[in-house]
């Protein structure tokens, strides 16, 4: 049981952090001029890729393990939902995020803004499969 509660900590963990993301830093990045905005947004996105993907990980590893010690099928869904943000983000996001990246503070405008918030949209699916796995690992530790 130990081993699916690290499982749902982490969950919770990446869920809080992604929740963060949504509802208090884009919202406030927002409020910045364009040059200031993709100024904070990538030197922002750069830590918090590196803590979310560690943290999604962790949690794909732990409730794995506890889904191979317990069978419950709670842990199973949980591991995959809090690893899926990987191939969204690969798949899905990555394309946004690199012309983010390319683009030079000084050529930020109304095109640089509006893939910053074309990004927290796609951003929010990351933070329901951090709720997704939060939830199913809760289940799961519920029903033992």
């Amino acid at each position: 049981m130990t081993i699916g509660l690290l499982a749902l900590t982490v969950a919770a963990l990446f869920t809080g952090a992604a929740i963060y993301v949504n509802v208090a830093e884009q919202p406030a990045r927002l409020m910045l001029d364009d040059r200031a905005l993709l100024t904070e947004w990538k030197p922002s996105y750069k830590r918090g890729a590196a803590m979310q993907a560690s943290l999604a990980l962790v949690g794909f590893v732990l409730g794995m393990v506890a889904w191979w010690q317990q069978s419950h099928p709670g842990f199973l869904v949980g591991a995959i939902a809090i690893i899926a943000p990987w191939p969204w983000t690969l798949l899905v996001i990555k394309p946004v995020n690199d012309a983010l990246l390319a683009t030079a503070p000084e050529q930020a405008g109304p095109p640089s803004r509006a893939l910053i918030e074309r990004w927290g949209g796609l951003h929010a699916a990351r933070t329901a499969l951090g709720a997704l796995a939060s939830l199913a690992f809760l289940w799961a530790c519920l029903s033992r």
